[in-house]
């Protein structure tokens, strides 16, 4: 009996050490995980350039961010940014460009990724290719309500938005600078998967979306010209492709040499021409964040 009461006390011990040091790996896994989260057209980029950005930072990287909504999007990147903290390293990442005013209340720190064009989109049977932009801001405003007035068949357009992040400047202000401008009878979606469904669904919709966003061969979307020029990175550089928006890390002041790694590498890596060629980017290189007063 004492012997079989010794072994039971040896064996009780090497599961509690056993707990001990499991608990003590699994917390050192924890602490190696980076952790970033923000709007969907933003996390495309992160999530394509994962298994490189793990290898040059050396830490296993966690991203949210896939098929965001609203209250997902960016206001969550900039939450998730502002938790950071050592031993729980975090970023964020926007798909919308930051006031001055809001940078510095929230004392973040800002890092430009690249511009992405805001796509015109209709349904497949929209005989109409290519618009003006006065003629895609009449579409959106109202001013313009039958396609044949631009060309297309004699049917009322559908108006589709998703006017997120309104206290933001760019991105779709870049078409209508203000939601009261946008025409009031419309269809007002909550996710870039919506928008892609409800233009799919009216043979004459109209709708706008960024161009990081899948559509699937099950869509029905056609990408219009605007001004006779399509939503080109080059076109972007030259500025004769009108709409787009700004994709951007951000962190609160104190992030860790191992998260801006991971940006610096988004930023200027070989890895990312891949992915802007891919969706059509227009990479900014800038090396140093903007901490605008």
């Amino acid at each position: 009996m004492r012997h079989l009461f010794v072994s039971l006390l040896m064996g009780c011990a090497s599961l509690l050490v056993a707990e001990v040091n499991s608990a003590d790996v699994q917390k050192a896994s924890n602490a190696a995980i980076v952790t970033g989260a923000g709007a969907h057209f933003a996390w495309v980029v992160f999530d394509e350039l994962k298994p490189d950005l793990e290898r040059v930072s050396g830490r296993q990287i966690n991203l949210h961010g896939r098929n965001s909504t609203l209250g997902m999007g960016c206001n969550a990147g900039i939450k998730t940014a502002l938790q950071n903290a050592p031993g729980h390293e975090t970023f964020g990442f926007v798909c919308c460009p930051l006031s001055q005013k809001e940078v510095a209340e929230k004392k973040l720190l800002v890092y430009p990724v690249a511009l992405e064009p805001v796509l015109i989109v209709v349904n497949k049977d929209n005989p109409v290719n290519n618009l003006s932009t006065e003629q895609v801001r009449k579409l959106m405003r109202g001013d313009i309500v039958n396609w044949k007035d631009v060309g297309g068949n004699d049917e009322p357009v559908v108006l589709v938005t998703r006017l997120h992040c309104k206290g933001r400047p760019g991105h779709w202000k870049t078409i209508l600078p203000d939601a009261a401008e946008f025409r009031q009878k419309r269809l007002n979606v909550s996710s870039a998967a919506d928008m892609v469904q409800r233009v799919s669904d009216f043979r004459s919709a109209i709708g706008h979306i960024g161009s990081t966003w899948n559509f699937g061969a099950e869509s029905k979307l056609k990408v219009l010209s605007v001004d006779g020029y399509r939503p080109t990175t080059a076109n972007l550089r030259t500025g004769q492709y009108p709409f787009f928006r700004n994709l951007s890390a951000v962190t609160d002041q104190k992030p860790s040499e191992d998260v801006l790694t991971i940006i610096r590498e988004v930023q200027d890596g070989p890895a990312f021409d891949a992915v802007a060629k891919r969706y059509d980017l227009l990479k900014l290189k800038n090396y140093e964040p903007s901490n605008l007063p």
